[in-house]
């Protein structure tokens, strides 16, 4: 065992400092390129592409009418240079899906060869799926979880071959309720479905990467995950892109679903290089005694919005939402959570960590929603920034709204800096400056890490110790 995990580490240790390991984006040859202005044209043409049934294109195309109608969230900063109208929205590569690494293109799998990933999911993984730009371009499932009645699709099929099983789902959970939501819903494009039957329980991870190939693109991708009846499965997200000479746009939605009783959990290791604008919609229902977890580490992009939220529909449910965010250079990022409590007994817990260096700025906004009736619900809430400098800045933005009085809701906020006494003992053990520096971040995050998969551990504490060992330097 011990050499396996060494092994792993092996693969990844470098594999999420993307931007570097990547180099620069490489040119690849696209069969669809749909870009401009979007008009009901081009989301028609998009949907007959991908060979939609009618609902999906009805869908669509009201989606692209609340997107007019609908004004810019009040809550959004440092998006002004988005121009829709200048972005590719629909890049399809050249190629079919594949189901083994030797039939992608040379130049789209030495991306994924860099990152790792063929070796990781041979060791650690029951399935994958990897979208380039705006398509899924490698897929492979493991036939036994099939053989338990699995479901694990590139959403395009899926909308196909499981109508009635998506439509319960697809933007039910996270409706267009603002502009960016309605947008995503107009043009997305790729993304994972996965269903697990009643009292199917998978112990080892599923995993969906997305990577952005080139400048001025938008990736709208959507994934939707389910865990039927006393099921269990866990889903990671793994987001990377090369170092782009202009910027690109992600506008991704995760729906997930825990019915009665289910354990869902979902991770997502986010290391965008610093040219990407990251706007994430992420939210999951959990009906009676069923459990969500989100762990969402906010590393790498320009911009960050993602906020993963749990609706506590059912008696006796509870989610757990862990976010790190790191803003190093000067970037605002924003990795907040939201929980609604609608039922009796429903219990949440929030857990974020924010570094900031370098004239960086991470922001927590978060909100607690308990309903009258939703009694004996138990909300915490914890936020812990570590601020490296005095160019750098956290806030924290919670919200409660509490209509029941059997409630008990609790938050509370630590905001620090490296203390010299503990630079000068790190350095009296032999540390440098800056890596005194980064195992103070590492420990400050260690009791989110620790929980992880270890796998993803590493990954993540590896990002982290890049991303802040090297203070002095900014990208």
């Amino acid at each position: 065992m011990e050499k396996e995990l060494a092994d792993v580490r092996g693969m990844i240790i470098e594999s999420e400092r993307a931007s570097e390991l990547l180099g620069a984006a490489k040119p690849v040859p696209y069969a669809v390129e749909l870009k401009g202005r979007i008009t009901r044209d081009m989301i028609e043409e998009i949907s007959k592409l991908k060979g939609e049934p009618d609902w999906m294109r009805r869908l669509r195309l009201r989606m692209l009418e609340l997107f007019e109608k609908l004004p810019m969230p009040k809550w959004v900063r440092g998006v002004g240079e988005i121009d829709l109208e200048t972005l590719v929205h629909y890049a399809k590569p050249q190629t079919q899906t594949a189901r083994s690494w030797d039939e992608l293109p040379k130049e789209i799998r030495e991306y994924y060869e860099k990152l790792g990933l063929p070796e990781m999911e041979a060791k650690a993984l029951l399935g994958l799926a990897t979208q380039f730009d705006s398509e899924i371009v490698y897929f492979n499932f493991k036939r036994k979880l099939e053989e338990k009645g699995v479901v694990m699709l590139p959403m395009e099929e899926a909308v196909k071959k499981y109508p009635d099983l998506v439509k319960q789902y697809f933007m039910r959970v996270f409706p267009a309720e603002h502009k960016f939501a309605a947008l995503h819903g107009a043009l997305w494009s790729g993304g994972t479905f996965i269903y697990v039957p009643p009292g199917v329980r998978i112990e080892q991870p599923l995993e969906t990467f997305f990577l952005i190939g080139g400048s001025m693109e938008s990736q709208m991708e959507h994934s939707i995950v389910v865990a039927d009846k006393g099921a269990q499965v866990h889903w990671i997200e793994g987001c990377s892109a090369p170092r782009l000479l202009k910027y690109s746009f992600h506008n991704g939605m995760v729906e997930g679903y825990a019915h009665e009783g289910a354990d869902l959990k979902i991770t997502t290791v986010q290391n965008w290089s610093r040219d990407i604008i990251n706007f994430n919609n992420k939210r999951a229902v959990a009906e009676a005694r069923a459990h969500v977890q989100w762990v969402e580490g906010s590393i790498g992009s320009k911009t960050t919005y993602t906020f993963p939220s749990t609706i506590l529909k059912g008696e006796g449910a509870s989610t757990e939402i862990y976010g790190i965010t790191a803003a190093n250079g000067g970037l605002w990022k924003e990795n907040g959570a939201k929980v609604w409590h609608l039922a009796p007994d429903t219990k949440s817990r929030i857990v974020n960590k924010s570094i900031s260096a370098n004239g960086g700025t991470s922001v927590y906004r978060g909100m607690v929603y308990v309903a009258k009736g939703a009694k004996y619900a138990r909300s915490h809430v914890q936020c812990d920034a570590l601020v490296l400098d005095g160019d750098s800045a956290n806030i924290t933005i919670p919200h409660d709204q509490v209509f029941e009085e059997t409630a008990v809701v609790t938050h509370e906020a630590t905001a620090s800096r490296i203390s010299e006494e503990k630079l000068m003992y790190l350095r009296a053990r032999g540390l440098t400056e800056d890596e005194a520096k980064a195992s103070v971040v590492l420990g400050f995050v260690s009791d989110i890490v620790k929980d992880l998969p270890f796998e993803y551990a590493v990954v993540l504490q590896r990002v982290l110790e890049l991303e802040f060992s090297k203070l002095g330097r900014v990208g």
